[in-house]
């Protein structure tokens, strides 16, 4: 038997699981068993209502979604992509870097969304899309007769591919129909799939790339752009329709007058309507206060383009208590005798003395709960004592011995408040990494604006001064920005366009900018080559970078992993989003949490720039030192928050986070933990499954 006082003690708080962060509903596990129904069920049954008739007359539509910050609109946008994914095709939007690649930006993140494989499908968004279009499944009873596997037929025969897509789509007026409906047959050929979806998606291919897909020019303009997201459209409405949802959008680029630069949104949703591109729904999600400042500086022809605006509202104190009840419920079932409360350790009465008007919104309601869950846990911790270390006794009377949960005042609490508050941050920075390294597999994932936006953010976290995007001229300007540092102005550029002829434009911007301004000093960031010796681009490339003041980078993946994560917390920032420690943190907070952390001093990519300082090359080069550094500091920063664990659960949540290691090696990193006086076994004489390990003061 064992009660859940036991439980509570050895376990991590359920309330720290909870990512209050939101973010791409593709790169978010979230959990349909810990969802209350009854939360934004309205919104949910009326934008099914609205999904319906897109489906029925393939007209696009257009959907506000506000809310205050923390209503859970982030929350509400993956349930309903996970509700209703299989009556229709989500893509998620993220803040675009730069106007004028808005819609470049939108078919970019589209097509990265339809590359995903939804919960219980085995084939991606895009092959189920394709599959589904009326080419391949309306024919006459003839043509069933005759040929009931058209899919392989034509599949296996990629002229007769295109012809019957152009026959079928004839009255649609498909933009570039033959190389459009030839990079779709190459989809389903698992060698080129890749290079097709590339394409789709805007990147810039090797000439090799794109004879392979027998295309010969890529997605290079907003019209090319917005007329290839149009084809997805027009060849669909027998298909389901695409959802595109645009999400913390208070990260988007700024007019000179300091405002949000919404207008270029709605003047894409606009031309979706106007221009007839059909069977798309666009759902808008922003926070309340975001849209009443920004609402009357948009145009108010294209304010009418929005058919419905839907306000979430605050949830009732019964669905408060049913959120806690989902967290919590994990814990009960281990516990025998079963408690009384299915909120236990928490009360009903804690929720009506915080919100007296019986109304609150999710976040608050979890904060709540983690907070109280956190007092009750230390509450049982009071007169746990660790044993003394091997070679150090407790001395009654002239050494008081430690106690896990004792209450802290004055000076020690703010001290260990800010321990907690920074090891939170940090555990929260290793959740967001680890999902940057699944999702960013190869740096030309991200787009120039995006990947030099995501740069100028983390020098300006870093304090660096006078940082000025767009260096470069012309075509070229979104791949560079400039800054102050050490008394030197700083000129970057970062490209990995695989095109040399796009190589070469780049490198006739660079040698253009250095020649305007002698003193600067340019940095090249590109992992891609440079080309072969004959070809122009390298030659200038070799004249601006070869043997001068000038320097050219190879970024490593990890760098690029450090970069985006730190733009994601950004985002979340900027959207009153990002909760450590139970309070929300803004820009200027969570830049102060970068520099004390010094999480980006391990970043590659900023050692070589001179940023930040780069570590003795010693063991620290050795990968499995690295890691071991990475999992102790993981333990250790777990611990700081918790107070107390079961070593088991610290096992399983180190290997959960690093799978490359197993659970001798946690024990091992534990165990060295102990030596170093960081952390302490109070129980040594139990069975090691029942060990708990604390956290020992320091100072």
């Amino acid at each position: 038997m064992t009660s859940i006082n036991e439980i509570i003690k050895r376990e991590v708080n359920p309330f720290d699981l909870i990512n209050l962060k939101p973010g791409n509903f593709w790169a978010e596990k979230q959990e349909s068993t810990l969802t209350v129904d009854s939360i934004h069920q309205e919104v949910v049954v009326e934008v099914e209502g609205i999904l319906d008739l897109v489906a029925n007359d393939n007209r696009s539509r257009t959907l506000l979604l506000l809310g205050d910050s923390g209503s859970g609109k982030s929350h509400l946008l993956g349930r309903i992509k996970r509700t209703f994914n299989s009556k229709a095709f989500f893509a998620y939007i993220s803040p675009w870097a730069d106007s004028d690649y808005i819609w470049r930006h939108t078919l970019r993140y589209t097509v990265d969304s339809l590359m995903q494989t939804p919960e219980g499908a085995e084939e991606s968004q895009l092959m189920l899309w394709l599959k589904g279009l009326s080419a391949f499944t309306k024919r006459s009873i003839k043509q069933r007769i005759f040929d009931d596997h058209v899919w392989q037929l034509l599949q296996s025969d990629r002229k007769k591919f295109i012809k019957h897509l152009k026959t079928t789509y004839q009255t649609e007026r498909i933009y570039n129909s033959d190389r459009f409906f030839g990079v779709l047959h190459d989809l389903a050929d698992p060698e080129l799939y890749l290079s097709a979806c590339e394409w789709l998606r805007g990147d810039d291919l090797s000439d090799e790339s794109m004879a392979d897909i027998n295309v010969k020019h890529s997605i290079d303009s907003e019209d090319a752009a917005k007329n290839i997201l149009a084809n997805f459209g027009k060849i669909s409405t027998a298909t389901h329709p695409i959802v595109l949802c645009f999400d913390q959008l208070d990260n988007i680029p700024k007019l000179p007058d300091g405002f949000q630069d919404f207008q270029s949104l709605f003047n894409v949703n606009t031309t979706i309507h106007n221009d007839g591109l059909k069977n798309f729904l666009i759902v808008i999600s922003l926070i309340t206060d975001t849209w009443r400042r920004n609402r009357d500086r948009i145009q108010q022809a294209d304010k009418v383009r929005s058919e419905r605006a839907i306000q979430l509202k605050r949830i009732t104190l019964d669905q408060a208590s049913a959120l806690w009840a989902y967290r919590l419920q994990p814990l009960h079932s281990q516990a025998n005798p079963q408690p009384d409360s299915p909120i236990f350790p928490l009360t009903r009465q804690l929720l009506e003395e915080e919100f007296p008007g019986g109304k609150t919104l999710p976040r608050y309601a979890l904060n709540l709960g983690k907070q109280e869950y956190h007092n009750y846990k230390n509450k049982l911790l009071i007169n746990i004592t660790p044993p003394p270390t091997k070679d150090e006794k407790t001395v009654v009377g002239d050494k008081n011995p430690v106690e896990v949960g004792k209450k802290l005042t004055g000076a020690a609490e703010t001290r260990v408040a800010a321990e907690e508050k920074l090891a939170e941050f940090k555990l929260l920075w290793q959740d967001e990494y680890k999902k940057n390294q699944s999702k960013i597999t190869k740096i030309t994932i991200l787009s120039a604006p995006e990947i030099v936006r995501m740069l100028q953010e983390s020098l300006a976290a870093l304090e660096i001064t006078d940082i000025k995007p767009k260096l470069l001229s012309g075509n070229s300007a979104s791949y560079s920005l400039s800054y102050q540092h050490n008394g030197k102005q700083i000129g970057i550029v970062w490209t990995e366009d695989a095109n040399m002829r796009s190589f070469c434009s780049v490198m006739n911007a660079c040698q253009k900018a250095v020649e305007e301004n002698t003193s600067i000093t340019l940095f090249l960031i590109r992992a891609a080559g440079v080309g072969q010796p004959k070809l122009e681009g390298n030659k200038i490339y070799r004249k601006v970078f070869n043997n001068s003041q000038h320097h050219h980078i190879k970024p490593n993946l990890l760098s690029v992993h450090y970069l985006a994560t730190y733009h994601s917390l950004v985002n979340s920032a900027l959207a009153s989003e990002l909760v450590v420690a139970g309070k929300t943190v803004n820009l200027e907070q969570l830049q102060s949490l970068i520099r004390e952390s010094k999480i980006l001093h391990n970043c590659n990519l900023l050692q070589e720039l001179g940023i930040v300082y780069e570590k003795p090359k010693d063991r620290e080069n050795d990968k499995s030192e690295a890691l071991n550094k990475e999992v102790k500091d993981f333990l250790l920063n777990l611990i700081t928050t918790q107070g107390l664990l079961s070593k088991t659960i610290l096992i399983q949540n180190s290997i959960h986070q690093y799978p490359q290691i197993n659970q001798s090696q946690v024990e091992n990193l534990i165990q060295q933990l102990c030596e170093s006086k960081q952390v302490s076994i109070i129980n040594p004489n139990e069975p090691p499954e029942e060990h708990l390990v604390c956290l020992i003061p320091q100072g």
